[in-house]
Protein backbone atom coordinates (compact mmCIF):
# COMPACT_ATOMS: atom_id res chain seq x y z
CA UNK A 1 0.00 0.00 0.00
CA UNK A 2 1.09 3.57 -0.63
CA UNK A 3 2.39 5.43 2.40
CA UNK A 4 0.10 8.20 3.65
CA UNK A 5 0.33 11.05 6.14
CA UNK A 6 -1.70 14.07 7.27
CA UNK A 7 -0.85 17.73 6.81
CA UNK A 8 -0.64 19.85 9.91
CA UNK A 9 -3.59 21.96 11.01
CA UNK A 10 -1.73 25.15 10.05
CA UNK A 11 -1.09 23.83 6.54
CA UNK A 12 -4.71 22.73 6.19
CA UNK A 13 -5.86 26.22 7.18
CA UNK A 14 -3.51 27.83 4.67
CA UNK A 15 -4.78 25.56 1.91
CA UNK A 16 -8.39 26.23 2.88
CA UNK A 17 -7.74 29.97 2.81
CA UNK A 18 -6.28 29.69 -0.69
CA UNK A 19 -9.20 27.48 -1.76
CA UNK A 20 -11.67 30.13 -0.56
CA UNK A 21 -9.89 32.86 -2.51
CA UNK A 22 -9.68 30.75 -5.68
CA UNK A 23 -13.24 29.44 -5.65
CA UNK A 24 -15.08 32.64 -4.76
CA UNK A 25 -14.93 34.26 -8.24
CA UNK A 26 -16.54 31.20 -9.85
CA UNK A 27 -19.66 31.03 -7.66
CA UNK A 28 -22.22 33.47 -6.35
CA UNK A 29 -21.72 35.23 -3.03
CA UNK A 30 -24.85 33.55 -1.67
CA UNK A 31 -23.58 30.07 -2.50
CA UNK A 32 -20.13 30.92 -1.11
CA UNK A 33 -21.52 32.07 2.20
CA UNK A 34 -24.08 29.28 2.54
CA UNK A 35 -21.89 26.36 1.52
CA UNK A 36 -18.14 27.09 1.52
CA UNK A 37 -17.83 29.10 4.72
CA UNK A 38 -20.19 26.84 6.67
CA UNK A 39 -18.46 23.59 5.64
CA UNK A 40 -14.74 24.07 6.36
CA UNK A 41 -11.87 21.91 5.21
CA UNK A 42 -10.56 20.16 8.33
CA UNK A 43 -8.25 17.37 7.21
CA UNK A 44 -5.95 16.55 4.27
CA UNK A 45 -4.43 13.10 3.89
CA UNK A 46 -1.67 12.68 1.30
CA UNK A 47 -1.45 9.20 -0.20
CA UNK A 48 1.78 8.31 -1.97
CA UNK A 49 2.95 10.98 -4.40
CA UNK A 50 -0.15 11.49 -6.55
CA UNK A 51 -3.34 11.21 -4.48
CA UNK A 52 -5.02 13.00 -1.58
CA UNK A 53 -8.24 12.94 0.46
CA UNK A 54 -9.67 16.28 1.53
CA UNK A 55 -12.22 16.07 4.36
CA UNK A 56 -14.86 18.73 5.01
CA UNK A 57 -17.01 19.21 8.08
CA UNK A 58 -20.75 19.50 7.40
CA UNK A 59 -23.65 19.97 9.86
CA UNK A 60 -25.85 17.19 8.41
CA UNK A 61 -25.83 14.36 5.87
CA UNK A 62 -28.18 16.43 3.75
CA UNK A 63 -25.56 19.19 3.61
CA UNK A 64 -22.89 16.68 2.57
CA UNK A 65 -24.94 15.28 -0.31
CA UNK A 66 -25.92 18.66 -1.73
CA UNK A 67 -22.51 20.20 -1.09
CA UNK A 68 -20.81 17.47 -3.10
CA UNK A 69 -23.46 17.46 -5.82
CA UNK A 70 -23.53 21.22 -6.38
CA UNK A 71 -19.92 22.24 -5.80
CA UNK A 72 -17.91 19.01 -5.76
CA UNK A 73 -16.52 19.40 -9.29
CA UNK A 74 -15.47 22.97 -8.64
CA UNK A 75 -13.81 22.04 -5.32
CA UNK A 76 -11.86 19.16 -6.87
CA UNK A 77 -10.64 21.43 -9.69
CA UNK A 78 -9.41 24.13 -7.31
CA UNK A 79 -7.83 21.76 -4.77
CA UNK A 80 -6.11 19.78 -7.53
CA UNK A 81 -4.39 22.96 -8.70
CA UNK A 82 -3.34 23.90 -5.16
CA UNK A 83 -2.09 20.45 -4.11
CA UNK A 84 -0.73 19.34 -7.46
CA UNK A 85 -2.22 15.87 -7.09
CA UNK A 86 -5.51 14.00 -7.55
CA UNK A 87 -8.17 14.95 -5.02
CA UNK A 88 -10.93 12.86 -3.46
CA UNK A 89 -13.56 14.52 -1.30
CA UNK A 90 -14.73 13.16 2.04
CA UNK A 91 -17.14 14.51 4.66
CA UNK A 92 -17.46 14.28 8.43
CA UNK A 93 -21.03 14.87 9.53
CA UNK A 94 -22.36 16.57 12.64
CA UNK A 95 -19.07 18.00 13.87
CA UNK A 96 -19.51 21.29 15.77
CA UNK A 97 -18.00 24.29 13.99
CA UNK A 98 -15.92 26.57 16.16
CA UNK A 99 -15.58 30.28 15.68
CA UNK A 100 -12.28 29.86 13.84
CA UNK A 101 -14.02 27.62 11.33
CA UNK A 102 -12.49 24.30 12.38
CA UNK A 103 -14.16 21.43 14.19
CA UNK A 104 -12.93 19.52 17.19
CA UNK A 105 -12.11 16.69 14.82
CA UNK A 106 -9.47 18.88 13.24
CA UNK A 107 -7.53 18.87 16.52
CA UNK A 108 -7.52 15.09 16.93
CA UNK A 109 -6.99 13.91 13.40
CA UNK A 110 -4.13 11.62 14.23
CA UNK A 111 -2.15 11.74 17.51
CA UNK A 112 1.14 11.16 15.78
CA UNK A 113 0.59 12.83 12.40
CA UNK A 114 3.38 15.33 13.19
CA UNK A 115 5.81 12.47 13.68
CA UNK A 116 4.61 10.90 10.43
CA UNK A 117 5.25 14.15 8.61
CA UNK A 118 8.78 14.36 9.99
CA UNK A 119 9.49 10.81 8.88
CA UNK A 120 8.20 11.34 5.33
CA UNK A 121 9.64 14.71 4.39
CA UNK A 122 10.52 13.47 0.91
CA UNK A 123 6.86 12.84 0.12
CA UNK A 124 5.45 16.15 1.35
CA UNK A 125 4.22 18.89 -0.92
CA UNK A 126 6.68 21.73 -1.28
CA UNK A 127 4.89 24.82 -0.05
CA UNK A 128 7.75 27.12 -1.15
CA UNK A 129 8.24 29.86 -0.37
CA UNK A 130 7.79 28.72 3.22
CA UNK A 131 5.56 31.05 5.22
CA UNK A 132 7.10 32.73 8.22
CA UNK A 133 5.96 31.25 11.57
CA UNK A 134 2.83 33.07 12.56
CA UNK A 135 -0.52 32.51 14.11
CA UNK A 136 -2.85 30.86 11.54
CA UNK A 137 -5.57 33.11 10.19
CA UNK A 138 -8.88 32.69 11.94
CA UNK A 139 -12.10 31.84 10.18
CA UNK A 140 -13.36 35.39 10.64
CA UNK A 141 -10.14 36.79 9.12
CA UNK A 142 -10.52 34.54 6.12
CA UNK A 143 -14.11 35.67 5.69
CA UNK A 144 -12.99 39.29 6.00
CA UNK A 145 -10.26 38.84 3.35
CA UNK A 146 -12.51 37.07 0.88
CA UNK A 147 -15.50 39.39 1.21
CA UNK A 148 -13.49 42.52 1.89
CA UNK A 149 -15.53 43.26 4.97
CA UNK A 150 -14.23 45.74 7.52
CA UNK A 151 -16.26 44.27 10.34
CA UNK A 152 -14.29 42.66 13.14
CA UNK A 153 -17.23 41.70 15.30
CA UNK A 154 -19.05 39.31 13.03
CA UNK A 155 -21.17 36.66 14.70
CA UNK A 156 -19.72 33.16 14.85
CA UNK A 157 -20.46 31.01 11.84
CA UNK A 158 -23.05 28.37 12.48
CA UNK A 159 -25.09 25.99 10.39
CA UNK A 160 -26.88 27.91 7.60
CA UNK A 161 -30.59 28.35 7.91
CA UNK A 162 -32.86 26.24 5.71
CA UNK A 163 -34.37 29.35 4.12
CA UNK A 164 -30.84 30.57 3.27
CA UNK A 165 -29.76 27.32 1.70
CA UNK A 166 -32.93 26.50 -0.21
CA UNK A 167 -34.43 29.88 -0.96
CA UNK A 168 -35.45 30.32 -4.59
CA UNK A 169 -32.75 32.90 -5.32
CA UNK A 170 -29.95 30.82 -3.79
CA UNK A 171 -31.05 27.67 -5.62
CA UNK A 172 -31.08 29.56 -8.91
CA UNK A 173 -27.63 30.96 -8.19
CA UNK A 174 -26.23 27.52 -7.39
CA UNK A 175 -27.79 26.06 -10.56
CA UNK A 176 -26.28 28.90 -12.59
CA UNK A 177 -22.88 28.31 -10.99
CA UNK A 178 -23.05 24.63 -11.87
CA UNK A 179 -24.09 25.48 -15.43
CA UNK A 180 -21.14 27.87 -15.85
CA UNK A 181 -18.70 25.28 -14.52
CA UNK A 182 -20.16 22.59 -16.79
CA UNK A 183 -20.00 24.93 -19.79
CA UNK A 184 -16.35 25.71 -19.06
CA UNK A 185 -15.50 22.02 -18.76
CA UNK A 186 -17.25 21.33 -22.09
CA UNK A 187 -15.26 24.06 -23.85
CA UNK A 188 -18.25 26.35 -24.46
CA UNK A 189 -18.16 30.13 -24.72
CA UNK A 190 -20.41 31.53 -21.96
CA UNK A 191 -21.13 34.70 -24.00
CA UNK A 192 -22.58 32.67 -26.88
CA UNK A 193 -26.21 32.55 -25.76
CA UNK A 194 -29.61 33.11 -27.37
CA UNK A 195 -29.80 36.46 -25.57
CA UNK A 196 -26.70 37.74 -27.40
CA UNK A 197 -27.73 36.35 -30.80
CA UNK A 198 -29.25 38.90 -33.18
CA UNK A 199 -32.07 37.53 -35.35
CA UNK A 200 -33.16 38.59 -38.83
CA UNK A 201 -34.61 36.99 -41.94
CA UNK A 202 -31.29 35.33 -42.86
CA UNK A 203 -31.04 33.30 -39.63
CA UNK A 204 -34.58 33.31 -38.23
CA UNK A 205 -35.28 29.68 -39.07
CA UNK A 206 -31.93 28.52 -37.68
CA UNK A 207 -32.57 30.41 -34.45
CA UNK A 208 -36.05 28.89 -34.07
CA UNK A 209 -34.75 25.36 -34.68
CA UNK A 210 -31.85 25.85 -32.27
CA UNK A 211 -34.21 27.09 -29.56
CA UNK A 212 -36.45 24.05 -30.05
CA UNK A 213 -33.48 21.66 -29.84
CA UNK A 214 -32.25 23.30 -26.61
CA UNK A 215 -35.69 22.77 -25.05
CA UNK A 216 -36.15 19.16 -26.26
CA UNK A 217 -32.68 17.70 -26.96
CA UNK A 218 -32.74 14.30 -28.63
CA UNK A 219 -36.35 14.59 -29.77
CA UNK A 220 -36.61 17.82 -31.78
CA UNK A 221 -34.65 17.83 -35.04
CA UNK A 222 -31.97 15.19 -34.56
CA UNK A 223 -29.43 15.64 -36.04
CA UNK A 224 -29.40 19.41 -36.53
CA UNK A 225 -27.10 20.44 -39.38
CA UNK A 226 -26.31 24.16 -39.73
CA UNK A 227 -24.32 25.37 -42.71
CA UNK A 228 -23.23 28.70 -44.17
CA UNK A 229 -20.24 30.92 -44.84
CA UNK A 230 -17.72 32.32 -42.40
CA UNK A 231 -19.07 34.54 -39.65
CA UNK A 232 -22.80 33.89 -40.09
CA UNK A 233 -23.33 32.64 -36.51
CA UNK A 234 -23.20 28.84 -36.80
CA UNK A 235 -20.86 28.36 -33.83
CA UNK A 236 -22.74 30.95 -31.78
CA UNK A 237 -26.02 29.05 -32.22
CA UNK A 238 -24.35 25.73 -31.45
CA UNK A 239 -22.92 27.03 -28.17
CA UNK A 240 -26.21 28.76 -27.34
CA UNK A 241 -28.03 25.43 -27.57
CA UNK A 242 -25.58 23.77 -25.17
CA UNK A 243 -25.57 26.70 -22.74
CA UNK A 244 -29.37 26.72 -22.65
CA UNK A 245 -29.49 22.97 -21.95
CA UNK A 246 -27.00 23.33 -19.09
CA UNK A 247 -28.98 26.23 -17.64
CA UNK A 248 -31.91 23.91 -16.96
CA UNK A 249 -29.95 20.65 -16.51
CA UNK A 250 -26.33 21.34 -15.42
CA UNK A 251 -25.62 17.61 -15.07
CA UNK A 252 -26.14 16.97 -18.81
CA UNK A 253 -23.07 15.35 -20.41
CA UNK A 254 -22.12 17.63 -23.29
CA UNK A 255 -19.09 17.34 -25.55
CA UNK A 256 -17.98 20.05 -27.97
CA UNK A 257 -15.12 19.76 -30.45
CA UNK A 258 -14.13 20.76 -33.96
CA UNK A 259 -13.89 18.37 -36.89
CA UNK A 260 -10.12 18.75 -36.70
CA UNK A 261 -10.07 17.89 -32.96
CA UNK A 262 -12.25 14.83 -33.63
CA UNK A 263 -9.91 13.67 -36.38
CA UNK A 264 -6.71 14.21 -34.38
CA UNK A 265 -8.12 12.40 -31.36
CA UNK A 266 -9.02 9.33 -33.41
CA UNK A 267 -5.59 9.25 -35.04
CA UNK A 268 -3.81 9.59 -31.67
CA UNK A 269 -5.91 6.87 -30.01
CA UNK A 270 -5.38 4.47 -32.90
CA UNK A 271 -1.63 5.11 -32.73
CA UNK A 272 -1.61 4.56 -28.96
CA UNK A 273 -4.03 1.63 -29.12
CA UNK A 274 -6.65 3.41 -26.99
CA UNK A 275 -9.68 3.26 -29.28
CA UNK A 276 -11.88 2.05 -26.42
CA UNK A 277 -11.17 5.29 -24.56
CA UNK A 278 -12.32 7.25 -27.59
CA UNK A 279 -15.51 5.20 -27.95
CA UNK A 280 -16.36 5.54 -24.26
CA UNK A 281 -15.82 9.29 -24.39
CA UNK A 282 -17.88 10.07 -27.49
CA UNK A 283 -20.62 7.46 -27.23
CA UNK A 284 -21.58 8.17 -23.62
CA UNK A 285 -22.56 11.82 -24.06
CA UNK A 286 -26.08 13.19 -24.17
CA UNK A 287 -25.27 16.05 -26.54
CA UNK A 288 -22.46 15.99 -29.13
CA UNK A 289 -21.48 19.18 -30.95
CA UNK A 290 -18.96 19.08 -33.80
CA UNK A 291 -17.95 22.30 -35.54
CA UNK A 292 -16.75 22.22 -39.18
CA UNK A 293 -17.65 18.58 -39.75
CA UNK A 294 -16.50 18.91 -43.38
CA UNK A 295 -12.96 18.41 -42.05
CA UNK A 296 -13.51 14.63 -41.80
CA UNK A 297 -14.12 14.32 -45.57
CA UNK A 298 -11.57 12.14 -47.36
CA UNK A 299 -10.38 10.48 -44.15
CA UNK A 300 -11.62 6.89 -44.38
CA UNK A 301 -10.84 5.69 -40.85
CA UNK A 302 -12.20 8.86 -39.27
CA UNK A 303 -15.44 8.63 -41.26
CA UNK A 304 -15.81 4.98 -40.27
CA UNK A 305 -15.54 5.79 -36.56
CA UNK A 306 -17.78 8.83 -36.88
CA UNK A 307 -20.44 6.75 -38.66
CA UNK A 308 -20.63 4.22 -35.82
CA UNK A 309 -20.48 6.94 -33.14
CA UNK A 310 -23.28 8.85 -34.86
CA UNK A 311 -25.49 5.74 -35.08
CA UNK A 312 -24.87 4.87 -31.42
CA UNK A 313 -25.84 8.35 -30.26
CA UNK A 314 -28.99 8.54 -32.38
CA UNK A 315 -30.13 5.11 -31.14
CA UNK A 316 -29.86 6.25 -27.51
CA UNK A 317 -31.66 9.55 -28.30
CA UNK A 318 -28.58 11.70 -27.73
CA UNK A 319 -28.67 15.01 -29.57
CA UNK A 320 -26.17 15.56 -32.41
CA UNK A 321 -25.49 19.09 -33.69
CA UNK A 322 -23.14 19.73 -36.60
CA UNK A 323 -21.95 22.76 -38.54
CA UNK A 324 -20.31 23.03 -41.93
CA UNK A 325 -19.41 25.67 -44.49
CA UNK A 326 -21.56 23.90 -47.12
CA UNK A 327 -24.46 21.43 -47.36
CA UNK A 328 -23.67 17.68 -47.18
CA UNK A 329 -24.15 17.05 -50.90
CA UNK A 330 -21.45 19.62 -51.70
CA UNK A 331 -18.83 18.13 -49.34
CA UNK A 332 -16.49 16.24 -51.63
CA UNK A 333 -15.13 12.86 -50.49
CA UNK A 334 -17.79 12.53 -47.78
CA UNK A 335 -19.20 8.99 -47.78
CA UNK A 336 -22.74 8.62 -49.13
CA UNK A 337 -23.95 6.82 -46.02
CA UNK A 338 -22.87 9.75 -43.83
CA UNK A 339 -24.48 12.27 -46.18
CA UNK A 340 -27.75 10.34 -45.96
CA UNK A 341 -27.61 10.45 -42.14
CA UNK A 342 -27.15 14.23 -42.20
CA UNK A 343 -29.94 14.73 -44.71
CA UNK A 344 -32.32 12.65 -42.56
CA UNK A 345 -32.24 15.38 -39.93
CA UNK A 346 -32.93 19.09 -40.23
CA UNK A 347 -30.53 21.04 -42.46
CA UNK A 348 -30.63 24.83 -42.39
CA UNK A 349 -28.73 27.30 -44.53
CA UNK A 350 -27.72 30.43 -42.60
CA UNK A 351 -27.30 33.31 -45.02
CA UNK A 352 -24.84 36.16 -44.77
CA UNK A 353 -26.01 38.83 -42.31
CA UNK A 354 -27.82 41.78 -43.84
CA UNK A 355 -26.86 45.38 -43.17
CA UNK A 356 -29.52 45.65 -40.44
CA UNK A 357 -28.40 42.41 -38.81
CA UNK A 358 -24.75 43.45 -38.81
CA UNK A 359 -25.80 46.71 -37.16
CA UNK A 360 -27.78 44.83 -34.50
CA UNK A 361 -24.85 42.47 -33.86
CA UNK A 362 -22.55 45.46 -33.39
CA UNK A 363 -24.86 47.10 -30.89
CA UNK A 364 -25.33 43.88 -28.91
CA UNK A 365 -21.64 43.05 -28.76
CA UNK A 366 -20.55 46.62 -28.00
CA UNK A 367 -23.06 46.79 -25.14
CA UNK A 368 -21.79 43.47 -23.77
CA UNK A 369 -18.21 44.77 -23.85
CA UNK A 370 -19.12 48.19 -22.38
CA UNK A 371 -18.05 50.04 -25.54
CA UNK A 372 -20.25 53.15 -25.95
CA UNK A 373 -21.53 53.25 -29.51
CA UNK A 374 -24.25 55.27 -31.23
CA UNK A 375 -26.57 53.83 -33.85
CA UNK A 376 -24.92 55.95 -36.53
CA UNK A 377 -21.44 54.65 -35.72
CA UNK A 378 -22.79 51.08 -35.70
CA UNK A 379 -24.33 51.63 -39.13
CA UNK A 380 -21.06 53.05 -40.45
CA UNK A 381 -19.14 49.97 -39.30
CA UNK A 382 -21.84 47.59 -40.59
CA UNK A 383 -21.57 49.18 -44.02
CA UNK A 384 -17.89 48.31 -44.17
CA UNK A 385 -17.69 44.93 -42.39
CA UNK A 386 -19.31 41.85 -43.90
CA UNK A 387 -19.39 39.22 -41.13
CA UNK A 388 -19.93 38.74 -37.39
CA UNK A 389 -16.38 37.45 -37.05
CA UNK A 390 -14.93 40.64 -38.53
CA UNK A 391 -17.23 42.63 -36.27
CA UNK A 392 -15.57 41.03 -33.21
CA UNK A 393 -12.14 41.90 -34.56
CA UNK A 394 -13.22 45.47 -35.28
CA UNK A 395 -14.57 45.91 -31.74
CA UNK A 396 -11.24 44.75 -30.33
CA UNK A 397 -9.44 47.39 -32.40
CA UNK A 398 -11.88 50.05 -31.21
CA UNK A 399 -11.45 49.00 -27.57
CA UNK A 400 -7.65 49.14 -27.84
CA UNK A 401 -7.79 52.58 -29.47
CA UNK A 402 -10.03 53.90 -26.70
CA UNK A 403 -8.27 52.27 -23.73
CA UNK A 404 -4.63 52.47 -24.85
CA UNK A 405 -4.64 55.65 -26.96
CA UNK A 406 -7.47 57.54 -25.22
CA UNK A 407 -9.22 58.14 -28.54
CA UNK A 408 -12.84 59.09 -28.93
CA UNK A 409 -15.22 56.83 -30.86
CA UNK A 410 -16.22 58.91 -33.88
CA UNK A 411 -16.43 58.64 -37.64
CA UNK A 412 -12.77 59.56 -38.13
CA UNK A 413 -11.60 56.77 -35.80
CA UNK A 414 -13.82 54.19 -37.51
CA UNK A 415 -12.61 55.19 -40.97
CA UNK A 416 -9.02 55.01 -39.74
CA UNK A 417 -9.50 51.53 -38.29
CA UNK A 418 -11.39 50.20 -41.30
CA UNK A 419 -9.39 51.77 -44.09
CA UNK A 420 -7.87 48.39 -44.89
CA UNK A 421 -11.35 46.86 -45.05
CA UNK A 422 -12.61 49.06 -47.86
CA UNK A 423 -13.77 47.20 -50.92
CA UNK A 424 -11.24 47.32 -53.73
CA UNK A 425 -13.09 48.93 -56.65
CA UNK A 426 -10.78 47.25 -59.13
CA UNK A 427 -11.79 43.80 -57.93
CA UNK A 428 -15.00 42.49 -59.51
CA UNK A 429 -17.35 40.40 -57.44
CA UNK A 430 -18.04 36.83 -58.51
CA UNK A 431 -21.79 36.95 -58.11
CA UNK A 432 -24.78 36.56 -60.40
CA UNK A 433 -27.46 39.11 -61.35
CA UNK A 434 -29.87 37.05 -59.25
CA UNK A 435 -27.56 37.48 -56.24
CA UNK A 436 -27.65 41.25 -56.71
CA UNK A 437 -31.44 41.28 -56.99
CA UNK A 438 -31.77 39.21 -53.81
CA UNK A 439 -29.33 41.31 -51.76
CA UNK A 440 -30.81 44.63 -52.91
CA UNK A 441 -34.39 43.45 -52.28
CA UNK A 442 -33.46 42.28 -48.76
CA UNK A 443 -31.63 45.52 -47.99
CA UNK A 444 -34.49 47.77 -49.04
CA UNK A 445 -37.23 45.41 -47.80
CA UNK A 446 -38.97 45.01 -51.15
CA UNK A 447 -39.95 41.91 -53.11
CA UNK A 448 -37.72 40.78 -55.93
CA UNK A 449 -40.73 40.53 -58.23
CA UNK A 450 -41.58 44.19 -57.52
CA UNK A 451 -37.94 45.21 -58.02
CA UNK A 452 -37.94 43.64 -61.49
CA UNK A 453 -41.51 44.68 -62.30
CA UNK A 454 -42.95 47.60 -64.24
CA UNK A 455 -44.26 49.66 -61.30
CA UNK A 456 -42.58 53.07 -60.94
CA UNK A 457 -43.57 53.99 -57.41
CA UNK A 458 -41.09 56.01 -55.34
CA UNK A 459 -40.21 53.18 -52.92
CA UNK A 460 -38.98 51.04 -55.83
CA UNK A 461 -37.13 53.59 -57.97
CA UNK A 462 -33.95 53.93 -55.86
CA UNK A 463 -33.55 50.16 -55.15
CA UNK A 464 -34.05 49.43 -58.87
CA UNK A 465 -31.50 52.04 -59.92
CA UNK A 466 -29.00 50.73 -57.35
CA UNK A 467 -29.44 47.18 -58.66
CA UNK A 468 -28.82 48.36 -62.23
CA UNK A 469 -25.77 50.31 -61.07
CA UNK A 470 -24.29 47.26 -59.31
CA UNK A 471 -24.90 44.98 -62.31
CA UNK A 472 -22.99 47.44 -64.47
CA UNK A 473 -20.17 48.35 -62.06
CA UNK A 474 -19.58 44.95 -60.47
CA UNK A 475 -20.53 42.50 -63.23
CA UNK A 476 -19.78 44.70 -66.25
CA UNK A 477 -22.95 43.44 -67.95
CA UNK A 478 -24.11 44.85 -71.32
CA UNK A 479 -26.75 47.54 -70.84
CA UNK A 480 -29.29 45.69 -72.96
CA UNK A 481 -28.90 42.55 -70.83
CA UNK A 482 -29.33 44.57 -67.64
CA UNK A 483 -32.57 45.98 -69.03
CA UNK A 484 -33.90 42.49 -69.67
CA UNK A 485 -33.66 41.68 -65.94
CA UNK A 486 -36.08 44.56 -65.27
CA UNK A 487 -39.08 43.65 -67.40
CA UNK A 488 -37.23 44.33 -70.67
CA UNK A 489 -36.49 48.00 -70.04
CA UNK A 490 -34.61 49.94 -72.70
CA UNK A 491 -30.83 50.46 -72.37
CA UNK A 492 -31.41 54.22 -72.09
CA UNK A 493 -33.23 53.57 -68.79
CA UNK A 494 -30.15 51.75 -67.51
CA UNK A 495 -27.90 54.66 -68.60
CA UNK A 496 -30.16 57.09 -66.72
CA UNK A 497 -30.02 54.88 -63.58
CA UNK A 498 -26.20 54.75 -63.71
CA UNK A 499 -25.82 58.51 -64.08
CA UNK A 500 -28.31 59.22 -61.31
CA UNK A 501 -26.60 56.87 -58.80
CA UNK A 502 -23.10 58.10 -59.70
CA UNK A 503 -24.22 61.70 -59.17
CA UNK A 504 -25.97 61.05 -55.85
CA UNK A 505 -23.02 59.03 -54.50
CA UNK A 506 -20.97 62.25 -54.52
CA UNK A 507 -23.26 64.02 -52.07
CA UNK A 508 -25.72 61.58 -50.47
CA UNK A 509 -24.10 59.97 -47.40
CA UNK A 510 -27.04 57.62 -46.84
CA UNK A 511 -26.76 56.25 -50.37
CA UNK A 512 -22.98 55.92 -49.96
CA UNK A 513 -23.59 53.80 -46.89
CA UNK A 514 -26.25 51.70 -48.62
CA UNK A 515 -24.03 50.93 -51.61
CA UNK A 516 -21.06 50.14 -49.35
CA UNK A 517 -23.22 47.79 -47.27
CA UNK A 518 -24.55 46.08 -50.40
CA UNK A 519 -21.03 45.55 -51.72
CA UNK A 520 -20.01 44.05 -48.37
CA UNK A 521 -22.96 41.65 -48.51
CA UNK A 522 -22.15 40.66 -52.09
CA UNK A 523 -18.48 40.26 -51.22
CA UNK A 524 -19.42 37.81 -48.47
CA UNK A 525 -21.23 35.50 -50.92
CA UNK A 526 -18.72 36.00 -53.73
CA UNK A 527 -16.99 32.75 -54.69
Amino acid sequence: MSESFYLSEAEVKQIWEQMCLDIKPSISEAAFGAWILSCPLIKIELIGTEESICTFSTPTAFHSINFKKNLGGNLIHVLTQILGRKVQLDFIIGTPIKKDGFSQVGQTLNPDFTQQNQQTQSNQIDFSPKPQPQKPMSFEQIKQNVFGSSSTTAAPISSPRVEDLFGETNLKNVALDRALVAAKQAGLRPDFTFETFAVSGTNEMAHAAATAVSQRPGTAYNPLFLYGGVGVGKTHLMHAIANNILKSRPETKILYCTGEDFTNEIVDDIRNKKTNRFKNKYRSVEVLLIDDIQFIAGKTTVQEEFFHTFNALIQQNSQVILTSDRPPHEINLLEARIKSRFEAGLMIDIGQPTFELRTAILLIKSRAQNIPMSNEIAKLIASKVDSARKIEGTLKLIRSAVELQNKEINENLINEILKAEKTDSSKKLKVTPQDILKVVANHYHVKQSALKGEQRIKSLVTPRHVAMYLMDSELNMPLVEIGRWFSGRDHTTVIHAKKKINHELLQNELLQRDVSALKMSLSAISQ
